[in-house]
């Protein structure tokens, strides 16, 4: 099936995005002091560090291999469920430049992947089965990796932000990034 041309270009747009995420975490946690890049939100949550080692994760795990079992397999075989938090082993003891080396260099490499499985033509509509979520679509799952990297992008704004909250003083009625904080979802 040819995908309509509306189709194709909303999946050319967040080709676009998903190649710039590797050089926005570069420029904003590059070079910047150990306790900003390790800072968190409290228990259960994620410090800039910790989000790079989940977004490498995902790289090797998520995204590519899931788009692959819908091209090839459809819903005939469910996603692996995904560790949210198998970073925190994979990463420990390991430099902030090496997490950013090895996910620019994955998110390369699945791009390149994806680039190739694009020129395929292939079914966009395509369905694969989501273990929790029941039925997906192959569009979805690069709309949800694009989302999710600008949902990652912003916490990471939001928790190098957290760490200058009581210097901006009566400005924080203006800075919503410093608003009180929704617990993440279970």
């Amino acid at each position: 099936m040819v995908p309509e041309p509306n189709a194709r270009h909303a999946v050319e747009e967040m080709v676009r995005i998903l190649t710039r995420t590797p050089a926005t975490i570069r420029a904003i946690l590059e070079d910047l002091p150990e306790d900003l890049v390790h800072s968190d939100e409290g228990e259960g949550t994620f410090s800039p560090f910790g989000v790079l080692g989940h977004l490498i994760e995902g790289e090797k795990k998520d995204w590519i291999p899931r788009a692959r079992i819908i091209l090839a397999e459809g819903s005939s075989r469910a996603f692996e469920p995904f560790d949210r938090f198998a970073h925190v082993n994979t990463t420990a003891g390991r430099a902030l430049t090496d997490l950013l080396e090895e996910f620019a260099g994955l998110r390369a490499g699945n791009l390149a992947t994806l680039e190739t499985l694009l020129e395929r033509n292939p079914d966009l509509h395509a369905v694969g089965a989501h273990p929790e979520l029941g039925e997906v679509t192959f569009t979805e799952l690069l709309a949800t990796w694009v989302v999710h990297d600008l949902n990652h992008l912003a916490q990471i704004a939001r928790v190098v932000a957290r760490q200058f909250e009581d210097e901006v003083g009566p400005w924080k009625a203006y800075l919503p990034i410093l608003a009180p904080r929704e617990p993440p979802p279970a």
